[in-house]
């Protein structure tokens, strides 16, 4: 049955993405021994549960890899990626070593930074699997993650920008829509109640608060470097002054905020916010091909640019199933679950492969996904503003908790 069901599945798969998506066959010896070694390994991957047609695709690997290689995927659903790092740094402090907890973790950021820094990851692994062979290498958000250099210990699982949702059939032409943070933050106080966003640490409450800052910020190369104490009042003062203003005329009178993005997401589909954000272009797209938002909602940016980044998959130091979860990483990077995943009414991530690099059927499967009528094109994304140094958005978070926190 089960062989019937992953044979049904490839044929749904090319009806719908128009041609065949395949993964890479390990080639070496080496990677042949990685594959063997990986048989009947159990891989706990902690990974955001928050999202349920995230975790229905990670479903799918799971049941692809013990289908193809013996291997068992448990998703472990987090609330927030820290508490799996924070898990790593318990388990070294006691010395355990090995057959750790957490065999591959979905990471990006400040959370990547803080387990390099700690010594908290396995040795580069990513660059060395055959699928790597396919990635947009040229790409440098695949190879420096918020400006720390990946060095091989995280593989590169899907893209993100910025985008901004809102529904024309309520709040008007999209031509009215907002192009800076100014104009938002003007939007905000001709719509009072209608804007908010996540309180942090919360990801995305944490990305908008990135995102002003750095259009606001006096000296955009600052975000670049670690956060300077002496010029970090100064620096970050315009992002205060900015929050000040918007505090008022927030949802709830910034008395309170949504919990996460999905809960921003039914604000809109209620109608109560006007404008919400996201990390993925497909997302509107996605929202609406599974009947979580209404078919007119529509997505647009800042022409100036907003920020763009890269999420992985990496594995811990002491990761007692480093074979098995190497091969899941390398099953994330082949043509046919990157496809799967960029599909908007499977998730809607956008793929980090090279198109250049594909064969010719994989590369028109890709260029025939309907990607919904709520997604912008690449030409229309504008510019990608980089991350900054993830000691900015530690310091921010600490600043807003103390200012807004209650």
């Amino acid at each position: 049955m089960k062989l019937l069901r992953s044979a049904l599945a490839s044929v749904v798969l090319l009806a719908i993405a128009g041609g065949p998506a395949t993964a890479q066959e390990p080639s070496s010896d080496e990677w042949s021994a990685t594959v063997e070694a990986a048989k009947g390994q159990t891989v706990y991957f902690n990974a955001w549960g928050g999202s349920q047609n995230i975790n229905d695709y990670i479903q799918w690997v799971a049941d692809e890899v013990s289908e193809r290689y013996d291997i068992t995927l448990e998703h472990v659903k987090l609330e927030d990626t820290a508490n799996a790092v924070a898990q790593v740094l318990a388990e070294k402090a006691a010395g355990r070593n090995e057959d750790g907890g957490i065999d591959l973790i979905w990471i990006n950021g400040e959370n990547f930074a803080s387990m390099k820094e700690q010594g908290l990851l396995a040795d580069g692994f990513a660059t060395d699997l055959p699928n790597w062979s396919l990635v947009d290498a040229d790409n440098p958000s695949v190879t420096t993650d918020f400006t720390v250099p990946t060095d091989g210990r995280e593989s590169p699982w899907g893209g993100a920008k910025f985008v901004f949702f809102t529904d024309p059939a309520r709040f008007g032409d999209l031509d009215t829509m907002p192009r800076t943070a100014d104009e938002l933050l003007q939007w905000a106080k001709d719509h009072p109640g209608r804007f908010s966003y996540p309180a942090p640490p919360d990801f995305m409450g944490s990305s908008f608060l990135k995102q002003i800052l750095s259009e606001k910020i006096a000296d955009p190369s600052l975000l670049q470097e670690p956060v300077d104490e002496a010029k970090f009042e100064e620096a970050a003062r315009p992002l205060w002054d900015y929050l000040d203003a918007l505090q008022p005329v927030l949802w709830r009178s910034g008395r309170d905020y949504p919990q996460n993005y999905p809960a921003m997401k039914q604000l809109l589909a209620d109608g109560e916010l006007g404008i919400i954000f996201a990390f993925n272009p497909a997302e509107a797209s996605s929202a609406i091909a599974n009947f979580e938002l209404p078919d007119t909602v529509r997505s647009f940016v800042f022409p100036g640019g907003t920020l763009g980044n890269t999420h992985f998959v990496a594995i811990p130091y002491n990761s007692g199933s480093k074979p098995a979860a190497k091969v899941v990483a390398d099953f994330l990077l082949s043509p046919e679950a990157q496809l799967r995943k960029e599909r908007p009414e499977i998730w809607g991530d956008p793929t980090v492969l090279d198109m250049e690099k594909l064969e010719p059927a994989d590369r028109q499967a890709f260029e025939a996904i309907d990607r919904g009528v709520a997604t912008l094109g690449p030409d229309e994304l504008g510019p990608v503003l980089p991350e900054p140094h993830p000691s900015w958005m530690t310091r921010i978070e600490e600043e807003w908790k103390a200012r807004y926190g209650s």
